[in-house]
């Protein structure tokens, strides 16, 4: 299938930087090495969002891919926020990269993920934490008496291929005035619902091909994304 747009792939560069970046996770070494991460990562995560951002409007209209840098785009900061954290590493030691469904703010629709570390390349669809707002919303579609059964056939097709994950359990107890035996209720202890591939660097990594790699498992998980939207279209956000 043919790719969009001007995309060669992540040079192997891309993944030597991050794997240094694990042994050397300081302000000095980062400064020194800035230039590489611009060129070799930052640059072809540019064209990725791009490109993958036009494939993806293919599976589902609403996809924003937003090539800006700072942070407020698809490309997330390498900049780590330590203000709550006891981990005072200044660097995410992996690249992060988000395709929201939808018109909230980034992180409040669902969307598609990337990410890339050392040995490992994940992806990931759906609503990974909705915000508290739509959490009603959510519990009520979840036992819908039309979209309760088209959860458990999306969860079905996604689950049908074997290699993909299903995640957002979160609670221990079933929320009041829910029924502890609806065919849905173990959904109703999810504050979200994603589905998640996980597999070593493939070799499409390194080439236009990523768009094709990404794209047929991006289209496996549709259906349990495609949920997840129309969920997020039924919100009150007022």
């Amino acid at each position: 299938m043919a790719t969009f747009g001007e995309f060669q792939g992540f040079p192997r560069e891309a993944v030597q930087f991050y794997e240094d970046l694990v042994r050397n996770n300081d302000k000095d070494w980062f400064q020194e090495h800035k230039a590489v991460y611009q060129k070799m990562v930052l640059a072809p995560a540019v064209d990725f969002v791009r490109v993958m951002g036009e494939r993806l409007r293919t599976l589902s209209p609403g996809v924003v891919a937003d090539t800006r840098t700072n942070g407020a785009g698809s490309i997330f900061r390498i900049y780590r926020d330590m203000r709550f954290s006891k981990d005072k590493r200044p660097y995410k030691t992996y690249l992060g990269a988000y395709f929201w469904d939808g018109m909230r703010k980034k992180m409040e629709n669902p969307g598609f993920y990337f990410q890339v570390e050392p040995g490992k390349l994940m992806l990931a669809a759906g609503w990974h934490e909705p915000p508290r707002v739509a959490l009603g919303a959510f519990r009520d579609a979840v036992v819908d008496p039309q979209l309760g059964p088209a959860l458990r056939d999306a969860v079905e097709q996604v689950e049908a291929a074997g290699i993909y994950e299903i995640g957002g359990k979160h609670y221990k107890r079933t929320p009041r005035g829910y029924d502890l035996d609806h065919p849905n209720a173990q959904y109703l202890l999810y504050n979200g619902l994603f589905t998640t591939f996980e597999g070593p660097i493939p070799d499409e990594f390194y080439s236009a091909e990523l768009i094709d790699f990404c794209a047929a498992h991006w289209t496996a998980m549709l259906p349990l994304h495609a949920w997840t939207v129309e969920v997020a279209q039924r919100v009150d956000w007022d």
